[in-house]
């Protein structure tokens, strides 16, 4: 362990001198990049004077014990050996965790599209209760969240919405959603009573940043419009609402959100350029059979991740096979212990890879 964690502190040197080097901090993507690490690494640093100091702790009692000419003294380091023995084993499993190696991407801030699938007035009423689901989690991780456009049901909810999400390691955290999202429940446009099942999509992109797509403007088509729907008179009848076409692609991305063109452009041309880096992600994954592999994290647009059963007042994840009856503080946007079980199997499958590998 110590010998692994030398190496972590070789690397840790190099980036806190690397980051104060003036060449560096004048090239912004890679004084980002370096500054995310030296974040991650300053974590395991920590956790490796905690290491230091509790097998020297061991050690130390270890010799008193053995001595044995002090009665006082031989009582007091069979508590600290004790302590020390119960510590080691927890603290060598955070760091085995902490020296996975991170995915680039779960730093950054994401677009996510949610789509209502088959049910028709009742899987847009369900994409409405997702959004709302997301958006009041994400408001008490003290993220911020941002529509970009969206097309309303005509009995409620939504069609289809795409937002932004920032703020820190949102990608890292929200990956797990992307999905199918299935719920069984008794509809409000049903008279007779019988439970539906009904679908909604989630999407998950990271956010590319300019950086991460060379997106070539002159193969992309901009259309100015007025909006449509609530707004009032100004969004209305000016010219603000954004659609781009990137030809090589076909991709089509609206945004309506804002009562500025410029803005809307912006906004237009992030959800673009994620969905172009996505497409990159998705070629290097289908390489590398590991990520594929990975149960938890599949990127299968088509997979049913989630049940949401009304009736029974349970929330089913198939990934891991958890079941909670908490449906309504989930739905309300308690969804954090299905993620923090998601993330442990992840880890626990990436932990099985590394150890492979050695």
């Amino acid at each position: 362990m110590l010998e692994k964690l030398e190496i972590v502190k070789q690397r840790f040197d190099e980036v806190s001198d690397l980051i104060i080097q003036p060449d560096i901090i004048a090239d912004q993507k890679r004084y980002i990049q370096l500054n995310k690490e030296y974040k991650d690494l300053r974590l395991l640093m920590d956790k490796r004077d905690s290491y230091i100091e509790l097998t020297n702790n061991l050690q130390e009692a270890e010799e008193i014990i053995a001595d044995g000419s002090d009665a006082e003294m031989v009582e007091m380091a069979k508590m600290q050996y004790d302590e020390a023995k119960e510590g080691l084993p927890k603290l060598e499993e955070e760091i085995r965790f902490l020296l996975i190696p991170k995915d680039p991407d779960d730093a950054k801030n994401i677009v996510v599209e949610v789509r209502a699938g088959t049910g028709g007035d009742e899987a847009s009423i369900f994409a409405g209760d997702l959004f709302r689901m997301y958006t009041k989690y994400c408001e008490g991780k003290g993220w911020n969240v941002s529509v970009v456009d969206l097309n309303e049901g005509t009995a409620g909810g939504y069609k289809e919405i795409i937002f932004e999400v920032s703020g820190e390691d949102v990608y890292g955290t929200m990956k797990f959603e992307a999905g199918v999202h299935r719920v069984q429940r008794v509809p409000q446009t049903e008279t007779q009573g019988r439970v539906h099942t009904s679908a909604a999509t989630v999407i998950v992109l990271p956010e590319a940043e300019e950086f991460d797509v060379e997106l070539d403007m002159s193969e992309v088509r901009i259309e100015r419009t007025t909006s449509t729907g609530p707004g009032g008179q100004s969004v209305n009848t000016t010219y603000s609402a954004i659609k781009l076409h990137h030809e090589p692609t076909g991709m089509i991305v609206s945004c309506q959100d804002q009562k500025s063109s410029h803005k809307n452009l912006e906004k237009a041309l992030k959800v673009l350029r994620s969905r172009l880096y996505e497409m990159e992600l998705a070629k290097k994954q289908a390489a590398d059979s590991e990520k594929r592999k990975s149960m938890v994290s599949s990127g299968d647009r088509s997979a049913k991740i989630r049940t949401y059963n009304y009736p029974q007042g349970r929330v089913t994840d198939h990934r891991i096979g958890l079941t909670l009856y908490d449906l309504q503080n989930i739905i309300n946007g308690d969804i954090q212990k299905i993620i923090d079980e998601l993330m442990l199997a992840e880890n626990t499958e990436k932990l099985k890879a590394s150890d492979e590998h050695i």
